[in-house]
Parts: C-alpha cells; structure tokens; sequence
C-alpha cells in the first residue's frame, strides 16, 4: 500500500528513537507528526486528524497503557485511531494490559524496522479505507472542486495559482481539522510557513467576504490553519 496520505503519530519520549521512527516512516511514505509524552499527543489529537498511532508504553507522566485507554473512552473519531504500542518490556502482562486497554497491536523493542512497516499496513488495511467525503465543497458563495481543483464564485471561475490549488487541496481533504503550518510548508520552498502564510492571505482576498475576519479559512492559533466549509 502506498502511505502518501496516511498521517501518523509517533510518541516516545525517547528523542533518538523518536527521530529514527520519524525519519523512517517519511522515508516509507508516511506524513509524520511526533510527540514526546501523553500530554503532547492529547494537544495534537485535539485539532489534527490521524491514521495509527504508534505509542510507547513507559513514558514520563501518563504511561502509555493509561493513555490508550482513556482515548478509547471518547466518543469521536479520535477515539477509533487506531494504536500500534511499543515497549522495551516483553512480559506477556504489558501485552495483555495494552490489548485491554484497545490497542489493535504489539511489538517489543528492540525491533525490526521492516516489520514495524508490515504492521502498521496490516493495521492500516484491517481499519480499511478512509471516507472520501464530498467532491466539491461549499464556501458560501464560493465552491472548491477539489478533484478539479477549481475554485468558483457564483458559478463564475476564479483563478488560482498552482501553489493555491495545492493549498486547498490538502486543507479541503482534512476539511474541518486543523492543519500544522508546518505540515504544510514541507512541500514548498521555503519550510519556514511564510510561503504558506502568504498563501492563505491571498486566498481569503478571493473567498472570503471579510478577509480580515475569514469564516471558511480559519487561522488555528499554535497548530495552522483549518478549512472550515458550509
């Protein structure tokens, strides 16, 4: 399977694994968001969208056994992500506990990259494929088609820059979510946002009725920016 449009979080809180988890998985195709405890996935499971999870058992603060659980417990769609657990421990009582707790897989450290890639695919085909959602989207007067990738207002076209169809493209496909600036700017040439700012501003002059007060293309304070249709 291809892993382009799958995004994944990674929490460790050890920042060498971390790193080398992060880099293998971009290098597999993957989008890779990373956290170093509990607290700091809760923060980004709250405004992005993810496929899997990979998380780590023991961890400062809330474990990952704890945490597993608790996301289990809430009731949106966050709650089904599903979970591939890690832990230097191999006691089958930490595998038991993290099965119980809801996680959808196993695997001890040390492991083999390879088979950590094999997994997370067998968990990926199991939950099977993500709701394409609606074509073309509603922006007040405004429509995005975003298979086309065009842009109207009042069924009259309005012209976008490559860079702006590919902006809206990946917000109009996390519609509702908030995107990390960041996230965004990886394919640009400049990964500072600042392209990706630019962007934005432009687009609102032709969506929004108030570009300084925009209601469809949503500023996310600390995280990005959100595409928030009718």
């Amino acid at each position: 399977m291809s892993g382009s449009d799958r995004h994944l979080l990674v929490v460790d809180d050890d920042d060498r694994i971390r790193d080398l988890l992060k880099e293998f998985l971009a290098r597999s195709g993957f989008r890779v968001t990373a956290a170093s405890d509990a607290a700091a996935a809760s923060r980004l499971i709250d405004t992005l969208d993810f496929d899997l999870m990979v998380l780590d058992v023991m961890m400062p603060g809330e474990d990952g056994i704890s945490f597993a659980g608790r996301l289990r417990e809430r009731g949106d769609s966050a709650g089904a992500t599903p979970i591939l657990m890690l832990t230097a421990r191999g006691e089958s009582g930490d595998r038991i506990a993290g099965l119980t707790a809801g996680v959808d897989d196993y695997l001890a450290k040390p492991f083999e990259p390879q088979e950590l890639l094999l997994r997370i695919e067998a968990i990926l085909r199991r939950a099977g494929p993500r709701s394409s959602g609606p074509t073309v989207l509603g922006l007040g007067a405004c429509s995005f088609d975003i298979e086309r990738g065009e842009l109207t207002r009042d069924g009259a076209p309005i012209r976008l820059t490559e860079a702006e169809v590919e902006l809206m493209r990946r917000l109009a496909q996390s519609a509702n979510v908030a995107v990390d600036r960041l996230e965004l700017a990886r394919d640009t040439a400049d990964i500072t946002g600042r392209a990706v700012d630019v962007q934005v501003t432009r687009l609102r002059r032709k969506i929004e009725d108030d570009p300084k007060n925009p209601r469809y293309l949503q500023t996310v304070r600390g995280v990005g920016y959100r595409l928030a249709p009718d």
